[in-house]
């Protein structure tokens, strides 16, 4: 078996569905002697940050000398971005030989009554399975959807995060902010003390009486630990961290838009939790070195070319607001492709205004795409009087928004990671093609 056999193998796994439950996933792991249990976690949910959150906090525990693995999702460049140690992904040859390790009790557990495990029980699988054998210090584990009926959730952590949470994925998880809360805090154990960073009180109340049925300790951002922006250049940010065990002051991070402070300080939170002693200098270190792929990431500054991943209504509040104190007097033009299964309307509303040079609508590459020509009519209804155009294929999307973009002005790709991981490919090769 190849790389892109082994690949075709697990993706051919999508026309399974993906079903939520941990009974599959459970039994697939004692298949292949609990992986899960030979190294030590910490877990990471919600609805927006948690990605951004777990980078930090892994890059925190490597600065301090940690082998640290970190499984994410989606990938944004190629499929073995998903799982890492130290910041290097797994390598071709690796994820093959573990395929061929996994496929025999996939296969016997696809003939069981239990039945066929879906693509994302498999991915972790072979994430865990990978950081069994490679024995990591620690892993950062994301979660892929909700928390509760997850695959991730396998694990006992040392400590649990809950990042920001709002409405997404409300065909799987539930039409309310408390419904999904509820699904986010299902990855709270026993006794395991739970960072969150909830904003919305019916969040909060139900991560409350979730962690205190459990006798977890919480705590909650804004109300156990704080954290105040000083400083927002196009470098990243300033901000200074503060909880009754530390006081932090002008730490620094490359990653835009105030929110990623809040990103960070989850992070540390959840550092200052482990059973390990804190090391003040490579929580700075680490910070300063974390690099999260398509969130407000700068392509070029002049003109100013960012992409970033925002693909629901919260997302898109938050790279507004970025955007909002780093345009500073630029015109924008906007390229976007959103999947339709998304709160195209709210997405759209949201974002679509800031744009007062063109917007270009474009298809991600997936089956739920949204088509681009009712997306474009539903633009025309929150532009200021600019271009509207759709350019179906992202590449010539890409080419089409650079060329009209002049030096003093700004371009943003955004609507889904589907759509800024192809912008990004067309970017990088040009931007180093020009550099």
């Amino acid at each position: 078996m190849n790389y892109e056999e082994a690949l075709n193998w697990i993706h051919g796994l999508y026309r399974f569905g993906a079903s939520l439950g941990l009974e599959r996933v459970t039994k697939l792991m004692e298949l292949l002697g609990n992986p899960q249990q030979k190294f030590r976690t910490i877990h990471v949910a919600g609805t927006n940050g948690k990605g951004s959150t777990s980078a930090f906090l892994a890059k925190i525990l490597e600065a301090e000398g940690y082998r640290v693995g970190l499984y994410t999702s989606p990938y944004i460049e190629a499929f073995t971005n998903r799982m890492a140690i130290n910041g290097k992904d797994i390598s071709e040859d690796y994820l093959v030989k573990l395929v061929e390790e996994v496929k025999g009790a996939v296969e016997e557990l696809a003939a069981s009554p239990i039945g066929q495990p879906t693509e994302f029980e498999v991915v972790t699988a072979l994430a865990f399975t990978y950081f069994a054998q490679a024995a990591p210090d620690w892993v950062v584990v994301e979660v892929g959807l909700g928390g509760r009926l997850d695959a991730t959730n396998v694990i006992t952590p040392d400590v649990t995060v809950i990042t920001n949470i709002a409405l997404d994925h409300t065909e799987t998880l539930g039409d309310s902010v408390a419904a999904i809360a509820a699904e986010k805090a299902g990855i709270i154990k026993p006794g395991i003390p739970v960072v969150t960073g909830a904003q919305k009180e019916e969040a909060l109340t139900v991560i409350r009486e979730v962690a205190e049925s459990k006798q977890a300790p919480m705590y909650t951002l804004d109300v156990d630990f704080a954290q105040q922006v000083s400083a927002l250049t196009l470098d990243g940010l300033t901000f200074n961290y503060s909880s009754p065990q530390h006081q932090l002051h002008d730490l620094q991070i490359k990653l835009l838009g105030r929110h990623q402070a809040r990103n960070a300080s989850l992070a540390i939170a959840a550092r200052e939790l482990m059973p390990i002693p804190f090391n003040e200098q490579a929580v700075r270190e680490g910070l300063l070195q974390t690099a999260w792929p398509g969130r407000l990431e700068i392509f070029s500054r002049a003109p100013l070319v960012l992409v970033d991943g925002a693909h629901n209504p919260d997302g898109v509040l938050a790279l507004r607001a970025a955007l909002e104190e780093l345009l500073q007097g630029r015109k924008l033009h906007l390229v976007l492709g959103v999947l339709g299964d998304k709160a195209v309307d709210e997405i759209v509303g949201v974002i679509v205004p800031l744009a007062t040079a063109e917007v270009i609508v474009t298809t991600p590459n997936n089956p739920r795409a949204a088509d681009p020509h009712v997306l474009a009519e539903i633009v025309k209804k929150y532009c200021h009087n600019i271009p509207v155009k759709v350019v179906e294929a992202i590449p010539d999307a890409v080419a089409e928004a650079v060329a009209a973009t002049k030096a003093d002005e700004a371009l943003c790709f955004s609507g889904s990671l589907y759509t800024i991981s192809e912008a990004r490919e067309v970017l990088k090769k040009f931007y180093s093609q020009n550099s």
